[in-house]
């Protein structure tokens, strides 16, 4: 109920004597009869200007100026009088000073005493006086004959003022009204010898030059008082404004009907309004009021505590504390009640109260607080569920959605082919497993996570997953066949308190999933229409994740299953390396990282690790393609930077085949890193495709990454690749990685390298070991990349199981040199491959011979097999052929292949070598 400012509703009181029964009738006034009182007003009684000066603000505002006045012509006075006293005083003291400075200068009294005093002191006099700032400095004799002035033709005529102080040795001041104006000047005597007067210095100032602080400060007073004047103009209009606002611009008569209204309005309003005095006593109770709490008809100007109110309503009312829309039971109704009091604003003592009729609004507001409840349930379900890509994760998140807020406890059951990623298969309804369980106690006997549960179709469960439609069963209790499948178990959950249920489908896409239900026991409503409405909302949107969830799975298995298969599932038999390996798939999804460890002739092993980018099956393929052309350039033997720029031209080749088709990622951008070492020297070429830096350990257990040639990624420039070589000594453990290792969300690629070095420094053991320490140092929890790693260590090659000779370009060289290995296999106990060995090497160093020019090696290797190799300084490279039945040769390379297990050519630096490998018995 609104009421006029600056008056309180106990203002009313007076009006009322003793008890009032029933309703007051106030007097209306037409429209009409308002006109006609406005026309009948004085013209006396017309509305004044705000400020007027019959007006009490025009009044005020009168005085407001005459004070500012008043104030401004004082401070006018007071500043000219002060003005005027200061500069006399600063005129005479600066005169004074300046008369005093040339009187007692050296060199005046003598001046004074030559023969032509003017001519040396009035271009002095004249310099100081521009100096000083005075009107005039004269000196003269002691009978007042001027020496200098400012006019040269007052020189020699006499000084006009009082001498006579000055001539007995006093300086003296005066104001006198010169041919200048009004001045100040002083009069000093000009000692001589003995103390005798010799002359005398005078020096005027006009007081008008001194005389400034009038002219700069009357203007900041009479801004001042401009300032003053507007403030008192605002304030007045301000409070005058103030004050028609609170009036509503109205005269005694018109706000004496404006009361009058109110009171009607008062008792007319669907509101009741109770107004209690300081005393506790009933001032004033409306129509309304009246009504809502049945009081009798005498009610006003009782105490309070004597009109029968009860209960909350009876302490609500009765103590005058301020509230607001406090629902109070009030009978059959439901009343808000607000109280305040009325002494606030230095008002009356007492309080007012206002009641409203919620009994309707309450029970709307119960269904609405109910529905929005729901609607909160479902929001906060949406964010919870299927955060993750783990069927049995989002059953959980679903559980924990509806526990305990919508059911007190909740199971999910799904079919076992949706827990492997599968979709389900014909047949398999009749036995699901449980995903999810819990509730608000976890002594449930609720079958536990992984039991195997079968529904019997007469059962809601049963009928539930035929139908695909939701089943409530407000009262198991009533209905003793709900769990007929294990009747006793049915009956301990009875007697376990649950007692309603609705069980809901899991589907998605047309297809059933499996089985949410939801149970209560400490609730003891039961589940309702509404409630299953519920039920099937949470059910669905879990659906939709649950199947995304298992669709990930299938994919996800697919493509570890694809990239494991890609991947080696051993190591080659060699003796170059001690190798050991670790890969480990992103959570995120299975990416392209791999590895690879090739066999070589000559003893020596190639190690590759390389990145594609991207996940899933397409980069697990792509992955596989570039492993398989890695191993088909390595049999060619190449150098580790000519094999790259292969596989940098394959990489450009796909890319562009696969262009026109826009579901497939490209391949540009996959790093590489492909090192050779050879046992024999005991040093390894290596040469990157974008690929990181990999890490050794020396024997004496230092820790450095090796700087390579930083290649372009696979696919990206085409420019030529570079390798470098490095000697690495026996017992050295190379680290070879992918960036999975090293950089993730939390860390960047410094950090992890650092990290990286600290784990291989603190490491020790063999290659399997050290993989297993790396891992457990630098894997975070959840690895958004995949992570290959690929440790190392070196072996050499002995002395004694290395052979070389120098053959040079004879054909008779070549028994000797049969001779020479029959004995070194003698020494190696490998007599019976001696006859095999001497022909291999007899073609081979024949071949060369003819074919070749430069000098020519040999070299027998002993590791796993036995190597022959021969090298030359020729490029080309021999061909295996059959030779016609008439050719005299053309057999040699043909014997070769046949005693040899295998055989082939490698280019070098300074030509190529021809090897073969024979078993060792």
């Amino acid at each position: 109920m609104a009421r006029p400012q600056g008056r309180s509703w106990a203002l009313s009181a007076p009006r009322v004597t003793g008890r009032r029964r029933g309703r007051r009738e106030q007097p209306r006034v037409s429209a009409a009869e308002r006109k006609e009182r406005e026309e009948r007003r004085p013209p006396g009684r017309r509305p004044r200007s705000p400020l007027s000066p019959r007006s009490l603000a025009g009044q005020v505002f009168v005085l407001q100026v005459f004070v500012v006045l008043l104030l401004v012509v004082a401070g006018a006075v007071a500043l000219v009088l002060q003005a005027g006293r200061d500069s006399t005083e600063n005129a005479r003291n600066r005169s004074l000073a300046v008369a005093e400075s040339f009187a007692y200068a050296p060199g005046t009294a003598a001046a004074l005493a030559s023969p032509h005093p003017t001519a040396v002191l009035q271009p002095r006099a004249e310099q100081v006086r521009r100096d000083a700032g005075v009107d005039f400095l004269v000196v003269m004799n002691p009978r007042g004959i001027r020496y200098t002035h400012p006019n040269p033709a007052e020189i020699g005529r006499r000084f006009v003022g009082d001498l006579g102080p000055a001539r007995s040795g006093q300086p003296t001041t005066e104001t006198v009204q010169g041919t200048l104006g009004r001045l100040v000047q002083a009069i000093v005597p000009v000692p001589g010898a003995h103390g005798r007067v010799v002359g005398l210095v005078a020096a005027g100032i006009r007081t008008s030059q001194v005389s400034g602080a009038v002219n700069r400060q009357l203007p900041i007073l009479l801004g001042a008082a401009a300032v003053g004047l507007a403030l008192a103009t605002g304030g007045t209009a301000l409070v005058t404004r103030r004050l028609r606002r609170q009036t509503r611009g109205l005269d005694p008569a018109e706000m004496t009907r404006m009361y009058e209204h109110h009171d009607a309005v008062l008792h007319a309003v669907r509101e009741g309004v109770l107004i209690v005095g300081g005393e506790g006593r009933l001032v004033l109770a409306n129509d309304e009021a009246r009504r809502l709490l049945a009081l009798p008809p005498d009610a006003e100007g009782r105490p309070v505590t004597a009109l029968g109110l009860t209960g909350r309503a009876a302490e609500v009312l009765t103590g005058g504390e301020a509230s607001t829309d406090q629902v109070v039971p009030a009978g059959e109704r439901l009343l808000a009640v607000s109280v305040r009091p009325t002494d606030r604003a230095g008002g009356p003592p007492g309080y007012v109260a206002t009641l409203r009729d919620t009994t309707e609004l309450r029970a709307l507001s119960g269904r609405a607080e109910q529905a929005r409840t729901r609607l909160r349930l479902l929001y906060e379900a949406s964010m919870r569920i299927g955060t993750t890509l783990e069927v049995s994760t989002t059953a959980d998140e679903l559980v924990a959605a509806a526990v305990p807020r919508f059911a007190d406890y909740v199971t999910v059951d799904l079919l076992a082919s949706v827990l492997e990623g599968e979709e389900p298969r014909a047949g398999e309804e009749e036995q699901m497993c449980r995903a999810a369980v819990g509730g608000i106690r976890p002594d449930h006997p609720l079958y536990p996570r992984g039991s195997l549960v079968r529904f019997s179709a007469a059962t809601p469960m049963g009928a539930g997953f035929g139908s695909a439609r939701a089943v409530l069963e407000p009262d198991l209790r009533a209905k003793p066949d709900w769990f007929a499948q294990d009747r006793e178990h049915g009956r301990q959950i009875a007697a376990f308190g649950i007692h309603s249920l609705i069980t809901a489908p899991i589907q998605a896409r047309g297809v059933v999933l499996g089985l949410a239900n939801f149970y209560r026991s400490e609730v003891p409503a039961p589940f309702e229409e509404d409630d299953l409405s519920l039920a099937v909302e949470l059910t669905d949107r879990a659906a939709v994740c649950i199947d995304n969830a298992r669709r990930y799975t299938r994919e996800h298995t697919m493509a570890v299953t694809l990239q494991h298969s890609l991947l080696p599932r051993g190591l080659p038999d060699q003796h170059a390396l001690d190798v050991a390996y670790r890969y480990l798939p992103a959570r995120a999804g299975v990416g392209g990282d791999w590895f690879d460890v090739i066999a070589l002739p000559g003893a020596r092993v190639a190690l590759v690790v390389g990145d594609v980018v991207g996940h899933g099956l397409h980069a697990a393929a792509t992955m596989g393609r570039l492993r398989t052309a890695v191993r088909n350039f390595s049999s060619l033997d190449l150098p580790p930077d000519e094999l790259l720029g292969h596989l940098d031209e394959l990489v450009s080749q796909i890319d562009q085949e696969e262009a026109g088709d826009d579901g497939a990622p490209p391949v540009t951008g996959a790093t590489c890193l492909y090192a050779v070492y050879d046992p024999a020297e005991r040093r390894c070429t290596m040469a990157r495709a974008g690929h990181v830096e990999p890490a050794v350990t020396r024997p004496d257990g230092t820790v450095g990454f090796l700087t390579l040639p930083a290649g372009p990624p696979l696919g990206l420039s085409g420019m030529p690749f570079e390798a470098a070589e490095v000697e690495l000594p026996e017992g050295s453990h190379l680290v070879l990685y992918t960036d999975g290792l090293v950089e993730d969300r939390t860390r960047d690629i410094e950090e992890g390298l650092d990290m990286l070095r600290a784990a291989l420094t603190a490491a020790r053991g063999s290659p399997e070991e050290i993989c297993r320490a790396v891992l457990d140092a630098m894997l975070p929890p959840r690895p958004s990349d995949d992570i290959a790693l690929l440790v190392a260590r070196t072996r050499a090659l002995r002395p004694d199981q290395m052979a070389r000779w120098e053959v040079p370009s004879d054909p008779a060289a070549v028994s000797t040199v049969r001779a020479a290995v029959t004995r070194q296999l003698t020494e190696w106990g490998l007599e019976e491959s001696a006859f095999t060995a001497e022909l291999v090497l007899s073609e081979l160093i024949t071949n060369a011979i003819r074919h070749a020019s430069g000098p020519i090696g040999v070299r027998l290797l002993r590791d796993h097999a036995l190597i022959c190799e021969v090298s030359d300084t020729s490029s080309t490279s021999p061909h295996l052929r059959y030779a016609a039945t008439t050719d005299e040769g053309g057999r040699g390379l043909f014997l070769v292949a046949q005693f040899a297990d295998r055989w082939g050519t490698r280019y070098t630096a300074t030509g190529k070598v021809i090897w073969a490998e024979l078993a060792l018995s």
